[in-house]
């Protein structure tokens, strides 16, 4: 391993061209030349670090000049040095530790929790709500109306001990998903570990269950139990399952990593497979636990992993095999956070610690904490297994007297490996599963979608949701045809798009009222809306779909940029906004069965859910 650093620099100075302005500069360098063939990944995650460091920093400054603001200040006179000797500096709101600060911390990559509490239960809600809301936040959340209220009996049956602050914040959360997705929305419990996952953080938990609820309506992942079924090599030697509940109820799964031949099943099944089996086992995880809430007559929301890494050694840090880890856990920590109660590892390898540097930075740190690591036969002793498991329900393999139905695995006969090519032909990948297309919407480059109706009355239907950013949608009609698609836009603002596209229809030389007409008035949509809606055809012709970015007012008049601006460039990114859409002409008989069914909304534009987690 081979890797040259440079210490951070940070250097705050007041702006050449004007003093009122202060200047904040951080600098860092670090060039990994040889780290196990994983240089182009340790980069991305130092960068992941860098810029986690830069926003919390901003939090620091933005909390102290939100101090200096509340005691009245609205102006610092600049800094000249003096001869006299300082005073004692007297106490003040920003030379004591005041209990909302947020805190700046730094976890090593291989900083590993080995003992935690036992009883880290269902009531994790509780932990840090001072650091993750600030006091005029609380002193808004715990005005509301007093029918703002959810039914103690129900809180302790199906959610949990929640404080009034966490009780509100769930209720202003599905208010504001009831407002924005017309219809049915996800249960309470679904709502509530995005909440846990955000440290009960409005703005951020929103954005989160919003992409992911838009992830699961467009691979509709709410029917993989139904569709999905597990070809016989996953069968046979995927070393993983369900067995029996912990101590607290919770329903339990072993896996047997180190008895995994990972890179035969990635040659043999392909990395789409391998996921979407993966989020088969946890939409059966969420199953389990609504299952056992009903048993045991308390919530239970999550679900404890045993992992037993007997037989880990370097062939398990195949790189294609680790790079499918990684997206694996990429898409399972965006879509099912705060699932994990517990993960057991056992029989932990000299090996190990490789792995857990590659594979740590992309895990939550509130789910690192609930990593129990135990090296040998430590497991064996107190403090061990028996602590978290009943000695009857042990497997054999691990020196208990209970027979674990779990595959023992073993090596993929290469007879069963198949080329890309093969793979590729027998149409597995999930994300081509969907009847939705995706979109990107740049600033004076629109997407737009062509349909000619031949006969009148016929009803086009939409259901698209807004991914990124905010569009203004529209709906055009011309007698006249466009011209072939152009697929420029990407092109001309210098970037390129690793998915989704950009389509423009109305040519430039057309003059509105003239060339065209628009049939609908302008709908602006919000990010994370999902939109469902018709319009019934007067005349035949082309009809054109438009989404079209929707320019926001300035916020600064200063020419410097904004930290919010800053990071935004540490992201790549390749569109402002982005948009997952689906189309389809109905004719006006098949629309009112259509419409009776529930499907659409009989009025031109409305909102409304996808169906994922529904009530």
């Amino acid at each position: 391993i081979i890797i040259y650093s440079k210490c951070l620099c940070v250097l705050v100075q007041v702006h050449p061209e004007n003093e009122d302005w202060t200047c904040f500069e951080q600098t860092a360098s670090l060039d990994i030349k040889s780290f196990f063939g994983f240089e182009s990944t340790v980069e991305k995650i130092a960068m992941k670090q860098y810029a986690s460091s830069i926003k919390k920093g901003k939090e620091i400054i933005e909390f102290y000049l939100k101090e200096l603001e509340d005691e009245g200040m609205t102006h610092v006179p600049r800094w000249t040095p003096s001869s006299l000797p300082l005073p004692l500096p007297r106490p003040t709101s920003l030379s004591t530790s005041p209990p909302l600060v947020p805190k700046l911390t730094v976890t090593p990559a291989v900083s590993i929790p080995l003992a935690t509490d036992a009883n880290d239960s269902t009531s994790q809600d509780t932990k840090q709500d001072s650091s993750a809301l600030q006091a005029d936040s609380l002193t808004e959340i715990l005005a509301g109306t007093p029918e703002d209220k959810l039914d103690a009996d129900y809180i302790k049956r199906y959610l949990g001990d929640l404080t009034p602050l966490q009780e509100s914040c769930l209720i202003r959360l599905r208010k504001w998903l009831q407002e924005t997705h017309k219809g049915k929305i996800p249960k309470d419990e679904h709502i509530l570990r995005f909440l846990r996952a955000r440290d009960f953080n409005m703005d951020k938990a929103r954005e989160i269950l919003c992409q992911s609820l838009t992830w699961r309506k467009q691979h509709q992942v709410d029917y993989l139990l139904e569709t999905w079924s597990s070809p016989q090599v996953l069968q046979d030697y995927y070393t993983g399952g369900w067995h029996h509940h912990d101590r607290d109820g919770r329903p339990l799964y072993i896996l047997r990593l180190g008895q995994m031949d990972t890179k035969g099943l990635v040659r043999a099944l392909g990395e789409e497979s391998l996921l979407r089996h993966v989020l088969s086992i946890n939409e059966e995880g969420l199953r389990r636990c609504e299952e056992n809430t009903k048993v045991f007559g308390r919530p239970i929301s999550c679900w404890t992993c045993l992992v037993d890494l007997e037989g880990l050694n370097m062939r398990h840090l195949w790189r294609p095999g680790v790079k499918a880890l990684l997206r694996i856990i990429e898409v399972v920590e965006a879509n099912y956070p705060e699932t994990l109660g517990r993960l057991l590892i056992l029989r932990a390898p000299r090996v190990f610690p490789v792995l857990w540097t590659l594979v740590s930075p992309f895990i939550d740190e509130n789910t690192r904490k609930k990593f129990l690591i135990y090296a040998g036969n430590d497991y064996q002793g107190p403090g061990g297994l028996v602590d978290y498991i009943d000695k009857e329900i042990i497997p054999d393999f691990l020196g208990g007297e209970c027979m674990c139905e779990v595959p023992e695995g073993g090596l993929v006969p290469k007879s069963m490996y198949r080329t890309a090519e093969e793979l590729e032909n027998e149409d597995v990948r999930l994300w081509t599963e969907t009847i939705y297309q995706s979109a990107s919407v740049f600033k004076g480059a629109p997407h737009e979608v062509l349909i000619e109706i031949i006969d009148a009355s016929s009803v086009i239907t939409w259901d698209f949701d807004m991914c990124k950013g905010d569009v203004v949608f529209n709906i055009y009609h011309s007698k006249r045809a466009p011209q072939p698609p152009r697929k420029d836009a990407m092109g001309a603002h210098g970037i390129t798009s690793p998915g989704g596209n950009n389509v423009q229809l109305i040519d430039k030389s057309w003059t509105l009222g003239q060339d065209y007409s628009m049939v609908e008035s302008p709908l602006t949509c919000k990010e994370g809306e999902s939109v469902q809606g018709s319009h019934i055809t007067r005349w035949p012709g082309f009809y054109i779909l438009q989404w079209k970015f929707h320019n926001m007012p300035a916020c600064s008049a200063t020419n410097l940029p904004r930290v919010d601006d800053v990071l935004a460039t540490l992201q790549v990114s390749s569109h402002k906004c982005k948009v997952m859409y689906y189309t389809e002409v109905l004719g006006s008989e098949d629309f009112r069965l259509f419409v009776s069914g529930s499907v659409f909304a009989p009025f031109p534009f409305s909102t409304s859910s996808s169906p994922s987690l529904l009530i």
